[in-house]
This record gives C-alpha cells, sequence and structure tokens, in this order.
C-alpha cells in the first residue's frame, strides 16, 4: 500500500519538513537503488584499478583517450529531458488508475434508501445486490493483479469467503464453457440489475426514477471495472519505455569510462582531480538521481502489483463487502433520534467555540477590502414644480456644471377605475417644465396625454378572457342540466326546470352583450 507521511509534513518551519523523511527506508529510493548503485559503484572502481596497476603505459594511452572521448560525448544524450517526460506521463496514469477503482459505497446508498421492506426478502435482496457489485470488482482485480490472483485462483476460494454461492459459480463455469475468450465479470452486475427490476415489479422501489439512478449507478461501477481491464491491456508505448531505459543505461555505461580519473599532463585539470582519485562523488550523485528517476517510473507503471507503493486491493476487497453490509442490511431505514440543537434558540451561532482561544482565525477578506479609492462626490437633488420629479448629479468642477445637460425624468399620473367585467385606465395632464440646453430656454406647451395603443390592447384582451369564462361557465351549466335531465327522465316538473334554465342562460348572455356595449361606449367618450 502507499506509504503516507502526509502527518509527519503539515507544518513546515524552520529548514523544511521533509528532512525527517530521509532517514525511511520503506518505500524510499534508497531500498530501490541500492543493488543498481553498488553494481556501478563495482564496475566503476573495477576500471579503475585495472586502469592504474594492470595497464602498460602504451595501453595507457588508448585507454586516455577512450576517457576523454566518452567524457565529451556522453553529455550529449538529452537524459532529463527524456525522463522528465517519462516519468510524468507515469505519474499521471498511476493517479488516474487510482481514482478509476470504483467503490460501491454510493450504490449502497440508493440500495437502502430505495429499495424498501423490512422483511426477509427486501433485507435478501438489498445484499445480494451488492455481494454481486463486490463480486464483480474482485474478478476483474484478480484478471489485473497478481497479488489478487494468487489469493483468488479459482471459484472456489471466492466462494469459501462468501462473495459467491455455489450454484452461482456453476452458472458461471458453464458461461466459460461456451464463451472462453471473453472475461465473465459483467455477470454478477447483470444479475444485480435483474434484482433491482424484480423490486420495481414487486413494488419494494416506489417510482420510475428511483429505478432509473439505481440503474445509472450500476452502470457507473460497471464502467469503472472495464477501464481498469483498458489500463491493463493498454500500456505506455514500448517503444518510449526502452528509449528511457536504453537512454539511462547508456549514458552511466559511458558514464563509468568518462568519468574516470587519469594521470596525463596535457589532459588538463579536468581528468586529475584528486577527490575522484578515491571516490567518484558526483558520479554517484548523478547515478542516484537519474536511475532513481528511472526505477521511480518502474514501480509506479503497474500499481496492482507487490511494491511498496502499489494500492493495497486485499484491503479494499473486505472493506467493499463489510460496509456495503453495513449500509445496507445494519443501518437500513434507521438513523438516530431527532432532538433540538444546541443554537436551536440562536437560529444560527454567532462564533463557534475553540479550544484554545488563541488559535481563533480571524476572517477572509476579500481582495479589494482595503483598497484606497477616492472621495465620491455629494449628489444634490433639486426641487420638483408640480408633478414632475428630477435628479441631478454635481460634477467635478462648478465651472462645466453650468454648461452640463441635465438629465430629467418625468412621471404622469394614472388614475385606474375598475368594473366586474373590464377595467379603465387614463393618465392625467402634465404641464411640462423649462429646460436649459446651450444656453437656450424651450418652454413645451400644455398637453393632455391619452391613452396608448397597450392600453387599450390591454383592455381588450381582459374584456375577451372575461367573455370566454363566461361562456365557459355557461356551457358546463348545460351539460350538467342534460346531464340531470337524462337522469332523471319524465319526472314531473323536469322540463319547467330545463326551460326555467335555458332562459337564466339566454338572460346571462345578453347581459354580458349590453355591458360589453356601454364599456365600448365608455371607451369611446374617454378617447374624445
Amino acid at each position: 500500500m502507499t506509504v503516507s507521511y502526509t502527518a509527519e509534513v503539515a507544518t513546515c518551519s524552520h529548514f523544511g519538513c521533509f528532512w525527517r523523511l530521509l532517514i525511511r527506508w520503506r518505500a524510499s529510493i534508497y531500498k530501490i537503488i541500492w543493488v543498481d548503485l553498488l553494481a556501478f559503484l563495482g564496475c566503476f572502481y573495477f576500471v579503475a584499478i585495472i586502469y592504474r596497476f594492470a595497464l602498460r603505459p602504451s595501453d595507457k594511452a588508448c585507454f586516455e583517450a577512450i576517457v576523454m572521448y566518452c567524457h565529451s560525448y556522453g553529455n550529449l544524450i538529452p537524459l532529463s529531458f527524456v525522463l522528465g517526460f517519462y516519468v510524468g506521463i507515469i505519474v499521471d496514469r498511476w493517479w488516474s488508475q487510482y481514482v478509476t477503482v470504483p467503490w460501491p459505497d454510493a450504490l449502497a446508498v440508493y440500495v437502502s434508501s430505495l429499495v424498501r421492506g423490512q422483511d426477509e426478502h427486501g433485507r435478501l435482496m438489498r445484499r445480494t445486490i451488492m455481494r454481486y457489485m463486490c463480486l464483480a470488482l474482485t474478478m476483474v482485480l484478480t484478471l489485473i493483479s497478481p497479488v489478487i490472483k494468487r489469493r483468488f485462483p479459482s471459484y472456489d476460494q471466492l466462494i469459501e469467503v462468501g462473495l459467491l454461492n455455489a450454484n452461482e459459480a456453476n452458472i458461471i463455469r458453464a458461461m466459460d464453457a461456451k464463451f472462453p475468450k471473453h472475461p465473465k465479470h459483467w455477470m454478477p452486475i447483470v444479475w444485480a440489475a435483474s434484482i433491482v427490476t424484480r423490486a420495481r415489479k414487486e413494488g419494494r422501489i416506489w417510482d420510475d426514477f428511483s429505478l432509473k439512478s439505481m440503474i445509472d449507478e450500476m452502470n457507473k461501477f460497471r464502467a469503472g471495472c472495464n477501464m481498469l481491464i483498458h489500463y491493463d491491456t493498454i500500456s505506455v508505448p514500448l517503444v518510449y519505455t526502452q528509449v528511457v531505459t536504453l537512454a539511462v543505461y547508456t549514458y552511466f555505461i559511458a558514464a563509468i569510462f568518462g568519468h574516470q580519473w587519469i594521470d596525463r599532463e596535457k589532459s588538463g585539470k579536468l581528468y586529475n582531480n584528486i577527490v575522484d582519485y578515491y571516490f567518484p562523488l558526483f558520479s554517484t550523485l548523478e547515478f542516484f538521481f537519474f536511475m532513481g528517476w528511472l526505477k521511480v517510473a518502474e514501480t509506479l507503471i503497474c500499481p496492482f502489483g507487490d511494491d511498496d507503493d502499489d494500492f493495497e486491493l486485499n484491503w479494499l476487497i473486505d472493506r467493499n463487502l463489510q460496509v456495503s453490509y453495513l449500509i445496507v442490511d445494519e443501518m437500513h431505514n434507521d438513523h438516530p433520534q431527532l432532538v433540538r440543537d444546541q443554537y436551536w434558540d440562536e437560529v444560527f451561532p454567532n462564533e463557534l467555540p475553540y479550544l484554545v482561544e488563541a488559535e481563533r482565525a480571524e476572517h477572509p477578506e476579500a481582495s479589494t477590502a482595503k483598497l484606497g479609492l477616492l472621495k465620491p462626490k455629494s449628489v444634490s437633488s433639486k426641487s420638483t414644480k408640480g408633478d414632475e420629479d428630477y435628479s441631478t448629479y454635481d460634477s467635478e468642477n462648478e465651472a462645466e456644471e453650468e454648461n452640463s445637460q441635465e438629465l430629467k425624468l418625468r412621471f404622469a399620473k394614472r388614475d385606474f377605475s375598475f368594473s366586474h367585467s373590464s377595467f379603465a385606465t387614463t393618465r392625467s395632464s402634465v404641464r411640462s417644465s423649462r429646460n436649459t440646453f446651450d444656453g437656450e430656454e424651450l418652454e413645451d406647451e400644455e398637453h393632455d396625454l391619452e391613452q396608448d395603443d397597450f392600453d387599450l390592447l390591454r383592455i381588450e384582451r381582459e374584456r375577451e378572457r372575461v367573455n370566454r369564462q363566461i361562456q365557459h361557465a355557461a356551457l358546463t351549466y348545460e351539460l350538467m342540466k342534460d346531464e340531470m335531465v337524462s337522469s332523471i327522465g319524465s319526472e314531473p316538473g323536469s322540463n319547467q326546470e330545463v326551460q326555467t334554465d335555458k332562459s337564466y342562460i339566454s338572460q346571462t348572455k345578453e347581459k354580458s352583450t349590453e355591458d360589453e356595449d356601454n364599456d365600448k361606449d365608455q371607451n369611446k367618450d374617454q378617447n374624445k
């Protein structure tokens, strides 16, 4: 499982908090690189001993030429670029694979809330649905993880842990014999969907929307299982992995020769440094960093194995089954008693208590909270004349204020008159004041504001609406009377009641027509 060290680096102070992590051994760079480092140093010292004690002077000249050549052209390998890009791809792929692993918690909440029934059959449905989903994920992990494959090499081990029954295993084996080329991890998901559909038919799921929500969550779970298989099938292109591996090992093979100490006067100080005579310090650091980078990529490229930073899948399988049963069975339709919280009377707390009052944090402020702004000019209002309202704003300079154009708003009064069938609106006459523009005074003449087309259209629509309501009421009344006549039949006095109702309806229609004519005459008089 990935080693977590977040708690140890929660607070950074002084020289940093990563120093305390350098002494760890599990999942450390020392653990994955120490064998390669020893091999590099062994080869380096072996070549150095041969040069210093075994070669003749003529052979040493040839060896020194090789050293100078490897040192000059070894840096042409773009090792930093190739390794950085490759490790970036691997780390992104590693995190994506972890996010893709499906968790059954959301589906368990749906099943617990929507599949109703406290009886044994309802409980059996809920538990079986979640067992099938956990079984599907386990079957997928056996296909991609050597750890899980060693734990569940066959269906018998799945039966032993309770994820599979004997009759279900026989069905899957028969399907394997009929279609041997395809994995069967999707079969438990299909069974779970069939159980959900059956629960809807039995009325344990109240509506179709709840059924759809559960089916969608199952498909989401299935998509995560399929994506894990895709990650296992489609790897990072092999050519890229080969290029990176060859670049790293070729560089350090050249470094074994190119970083050697040689005793040659014309070579200068570059090849006869006294530190390199005893220990290749910077060559070792370079190997440590670049080879460590390559080992990181090798560790993360398949996170379903046995490395220290690989995912703990055995724990995941056990946890999923336990939590699923807990949600759909133990916690089904159960919650604590509803009680008033301590802020019930206050509605919400002004300040929450702290164990240490000194740790109370200040409220965050917006980025423009303390931004200095110029003081705005005051707004002066001029007196109004008659029924008119005006608003003017001071300009920056008083000299410009006299020549500036004033924005004046005028609102006309309205008089409303209502009746049972319609309403009318009239505007009162207003007298405009004198306006000043470019030093010239203009005076508007007094005039009356008549009704516009929008007012007349609104009145007409209101009258039509009322007439339609009267017609609908009359039609409904006629239908009700016809039903009553047909049910009463030939009882005495029935014909007389029908005639009375018809006369009432005709009088109602005549009255509505008269009201409509009176309204039209009234509107004409107002327009005049």
